[in-house]
């Protein structure tokens, strides 16, 4: 898939900038995600008392199923979400190499940063720190703001709108999961797709990147700083 810069006039109106996290903000492989994934495996195959080849299946079928494991969970098994959260971000956050460009970029965006996840904030605050972009960011909508209602539930996105008073045909959102720009798009939003540099290696679960070629995402890219500097540098 290739990469789409930005149109200067599809941009200039855009004044809240909408990121999600995990595989958006820090490439996909930096593979952070992936100590996270196996903590999942772990609490679903304590919970059940499965093997962890089985409790991996339930878990990526409750992902795809209910939005996150998380949800699927809380909705079958009525888990409490706060010590799933605390369980599965456990993690050990060295991975993560600082972004200057991507720090830079993100300051000089003109108006609101936002960074609106599926995870929770202590995660998204230690995961951007390590990025040393945490402090360009306005707020972090989590998904305990969300109700533990996750992406890409339409009700999600307009909790989000409506807390933070944004317009959303002043906004634009950062995302890795196609099915995730899908209301944003219908919302009025610009949409940008985040992709792995080597896109035709295997990641993550298929279904995932189902809708990837769809009208609901504006322009794809795999470089993010890339993509905002040239912005930054076309607006002068």
């Amino acid at each position: 898939m290739p990469n789409h810069l930005p149109d200067i006039d599809e941009f200039d109106h855009v004044t809240e900038w909408v990121f999600d996290l995990d595989n958006t903000l820090y490439p996909r492989h930096t593979d952070l995600f992936s100590q996270i994934d196996k903590n999942m495996t772990s609490y679903v195959a304590d919970l059940l008392r499965l093997p962890r080849e089985e409790a991996r299946k339930v878990q990526k079928e409750y992902y795809r199923d209910y939005g996150t494991t998380l949800n699927g969970l809380m909705n079958i098994h009525g888990i409490d979400a706060n010590d799933f959260l605390e369980k599965v971000h456990d993690i050990d956050y060295s991975w993560v190499n600082p972004d200057p460009d991507l720090g830079k970029a993100i300051r000089a965006l003109p108006g609101r940063k936002f960074i609106f996840t599926n995870g929770d904030v202590g995660h998204a605050e230690r995961t951007a720190t390590a990025l040393g972009i945490l402090d360009h960011f306005d707020e972090i909508f989590d998904i305990l703001a969300a109700d533990l209602t996750p992406k890409p539930a339409a009700e999600t996105y307009d909790r989000f709108l409506s807390q933070h008073k944004i317009n959303s045909s002043e906004a634009a959102m950062f995302e890795d999961l196609p099915r995730n720009l899908t209301v944003p798009k219908s919302l009025g939003m610009r949409t940008v797709l985040i992709v792995p540099h080597n896109f035709d290696e295997a990641m993550g679960e298929t279904w995932e990147q189902e809708g990837r070629d769809g009208e609901h995402i504006d322009y794809v890219t795999d470089n993010l700083s890339g993509f905002l500097g040239h912005f930054l540098d076309a607006r002068g």
